[in-house]
C-alpha cells in the first residue's frame, strides 16, 4: 500500500495516452478526420492529459464545468478545479463539426496530430468573465489574459485520446516523469511526505534556501520545472536544467531531492495557478507545494502573498496537497546568512536582493554576481549562456 497522497478525485490516476500498440492504427484513423489546430497552451494541456497530470479529467471541459471553474473553482459535479482546461476554434470550423463527431487535434506549429477528440458540446465562452475571475484582470498586457482573448470564438468539449507524448519526452528523457513514474520513484526512496518546488527559473540561493527548509520537514523535495513555453526573456529549459543540476550536485545531500520536468505552459494566473500547481502535484504524489513570494505571478497584477492566502479559502476536502508558505527569502549581511521575512528583523539596507533584470545584465556584461545571491557553479553556466546571446 502506498503512503502517498491519493490522486485528485480519489479514483486513481487517469492517463489518456493510448497504448503504444494501438497508436499507429489510431493515428491512421485520425488522418482522415477534420483537423482542429491547437495553440501552444492547448498542446501543453493535451500532453498533461496524456500523462495523467490532469487526473481525473477525461478531456476538455464543457460549458457547465467551464463556468463553475471560473466562478466557484468547482466543476459541475462539485470537484475542485481552479483554472479552466478548454479547447477553442474558429466558428466556421466549429459549425462544420457534427454532434459526437471525432476530430484530430493538431499542433498548429508543427502540424503533428497529438490526439483524437469526440466532440460532445460546442459553446461560446464569455472570455471577459473568464479573465475577471481567473486572472483578476482583463488587461491584455497580462500574458495569460492575452492568450484567452486571442483564442477562437467557440470552445469544443469532449473526451480525448492522446496519441503522442510530444517533443519534451524525447528531448528530456531523464527528466520527463509522469505522475505514475514520480510516485514509483518516491516509493522506491521510501518517501511519503514529499514537497514539490515549482520553478521556471534557474535556482539562486533564495530558492536553495526554500528547498532546504522543505527538506527539513519532509522526506524529500521534488524540484519540478516547467518544460513548456515560457514568456520572452525566460531562460531556456536546456540551460535551466543544467544549472539546477549543478546546484543539486554541489549543495544538496544525495538522495534528498529529485529533479524532473513537465510539459505545462505557464498561464501566470498567480493565486489560481498556485492552486492548479498544488492539484497537479497531488497527482504526482506530493503532500506539499512550496509557495513563496508571488508564486506564478507576473508584473504587479497580484499581491506578493496572494498565493498564500487563496489556500485559506478552500473548503474541506478540496485539495489534499498542502502549501508550505514561506516568506520572502534573501541573504542578510547582519544575520550573515540566508533568512526570510519571518526570521530576519533587519532592514532592507542589510538584505541582498537582485532582480531578474539586474541579474541578466550582470551576466551579459560579465559583471560579478554576489556570492551571497548565487552559487559559482550555477553562475558560470548562466554566464556562458548569456555570453553566447547576440544582442538584438
Amino acid at each position: 500500500m502506498s503512503n502517498l497522497v491519493e490522486p485528485h478525485g480519489g479514483n486513481g490516476l487517469r492517463a489518456l495516452l493510448v497504448p503504444s500498440t494501438e497508436r499507429a492504427e489510431e493515428l491512421k484513423r485520425a488522418e482522415g478526420m477534420k483537423k482542429v489546430p491547437m495553440t501552444s497552451r492547448e498542446v501543453s494541456d493535451v500532453l498533461m492529459l496524456a500523462m495523467g497530470a490532469y487526473t481525473p479529467l477525461g478531456g476538455f471541459m464543457n460549458e457547465a464545468d467551464w463556468r463553475g471553474v471560473c466562478l466557484d473553482m468547482k466543476m459541475a459535479d462539485g470537484l475542485f478545479w481552479p483554472i479552466p482546461i478548454t479547447l477553442s476554434c474558429e466558428r466556421a470550423l466549429a459549425d462544420s463539426i457534427g454532434a459526437e463527431e471525432e476530430v484530430a487535434l493538431v499542433n498548429a506549429e508543427s502540424g503533428e496530430i497529438l490526439a483524437i477528440m469526440q466532440v460532445t458540446e460546442k459553446y461560446a465562452p464569455d472570455r471577459v468573465l473568464e479573465c475577471e475571475h481567473v486572472y483578476r484582470t482583463t488587461d491584455t498586457d497580462h500574458p495569460g489574459v492575452a492568450k484567452v482573448m486571442a483564442q477562437g470564438e467557440v470552445n469544443l468539449a469532449g473526451r480525448v485520446s492522446c496519441l503522442s507524448e510530444g517533443e519534451y519526452a524525447q528531448a528530456y528523457p531523464e527528466l520527463y516523469l509522469s505522475p505514475a513514474q514520480s510516485r514509483a520513484r518516491f516509493q522506491q526512496n521510501g518517501w511519503s511526505r514529499v514537497a514539490a518546488f515549482q520553478t521556471r527559473n534557474p535556482m539562486q540561493r533564495a530558492h536553495e534556501h526554500l528547498v532546504k527548509i522543505a527538506i527539513e520537514v519532509t522526506d524529500g523535495v521534488f524540484i519540478h520545472q516547467v518544460l513548456g513555453k515560457l514568456k520572452p526573456g525566460d531562460i531556456p529549459a536546456e540551460v535551466r536544467t543544467k544549472a539546477i543540476q549543478a546546484m543539486i550536485d554541489h549543495y544538496f545531500v544525495p538522495g534528498t531531492v529529485i529533479q524532473a520536468g513537465y510539459p505545462i505552459e505557464m498561464r501566470y494566473a498567480g493565486p489560481r495557478e498556485a492552486l492548479l500547481h498544488a492539484l497537479i502535484r497531488q497527482n504526482y504524489g506530493c503532500s506539499h507545494l512550496i509557495v513563496g513570494r508571488d508564486h506564478a505571478g507576473v508584473g504587479s497584477y497580484y499581491g506578493p502573498f496572494d498565493a498564500h492566502h487563496i489556500f485559506d479559502t478552500l473548503w474541506d476536502g478540496a485539495l489534499h496537497t498542502r502549501p508550505l508558505k514561506i516568506d520572502i527569502t534573501f541573504f542578510c549581511n547582519k544575520c550573515f546568512g540566508m533568512a526570510t521575512g519571518k526570521t530576519c528583523p533587519h532592514g532592507e539596507e542589510d538584505r541582498i536582493h537582485i532582480s531578474g533584470t539586474q541579474q541578466r545584465a550582470m551576466l551579459a556584461e560579465g559583471a560579478p554576481v554576489p556570492r551571497e545571491f548565487g552559487r559559482e557553479e550555477v553562475i558560470e553556466i548562466l554566464r556562458d549562456y548569456y555570453g553566447s546571446q547576440v544582442p538584438a
